[in-house]
């Protein structure tokens, strides 16, 4: 099958991008690390002996590097409907975060007496190029994302999500400043300019 000239000039960009050169050089999954590596060098969110969970973890960038800054103390749980390759200090569970067998299996890990100190999410929805479609799968993805956090973090957790400037996201931020002290949001420079992204950095839960 041809390629369009979308998906030409997408390949070519992807192969020239500097991100994408330097995660080969330095043995990183994905580009997306540098993301979550920015947003860490700014918010020191990852420290050692935490608790971790990443949400739609594949390929791995997040969870690979989030297991760097633990070294080798706490624990990574990266939950994804697609398979992911093994590694180091991290616990793979894949399934459907909102079934309940997978749940149950990432709560009996974890163990009844240890909270989640951080929940992280990268997770994007595969786009149909109909913007108002594409927005609507993106917010989606996050509210599943702040609903888990909002059941599964302990008392003063953080969450970090992607989102997607469109509808619904100042009622996002709302919702998330009446649950969380502190929302910030978080526009790293290996984020692609064209791109709608930012991230939601949620910081110290409230439990009612």
């Amino acid at each position: 099958m041809a390629r369009s000239k979308s998906s030409h000039r997408w390949l070519k960009e992807h192969h020239n991008d500097k991100y994408v050169q330097q995660a080969r050089e330095e043995g990183y999954r994905s580009r997306a690390v540098y993301k979550l590596k920015e947003i860490q060098a700014k918010d020191k969110l990852i420290k050692p002996g935490m608790t971790i969970v990443e949400l739609g973890a594949a390929p791995g960038g997040w969870s690979q590097y989030a297991a760097e800054c633990l070294q080798g103390r706490g624990h990574i749980f990266a939950l994804d409907i697609l398979p992911m390759d093994a590694l180091p200090d991290v616990t793979f569970i894949q399934g459907d975060f909102r079934e309940e067998s997978v749940l149950a299996q990432l709560e009996d890990l974890i163990g009844e007496n240890a909270g989640i100190d951080l929940v992280i999410s990268d997770m994007a929805p595969n786009t149909s190029g109909i913007k108002s479609v594409d927005q609507a799968k993106s917010m989606y993805l996050v509210e599943l994302a702040v609903d888990f956090a909002l059941q599964h973090l302990q008392e003063h957790g953080n969450l970090l999500t992607k989102v997607f400037h469109g509808p619904g996201f100042d009622k996002l931020m709302r919702s998330l400043k009446n649950d969380f002290t502190q929302v910030l949001t978080r526009k790293p420079s290996a984020s692609r300019q064209r791109s709608q992204e930012t991230y939601l950095l949620a910081k110290g839960l409230i439990k009612r």
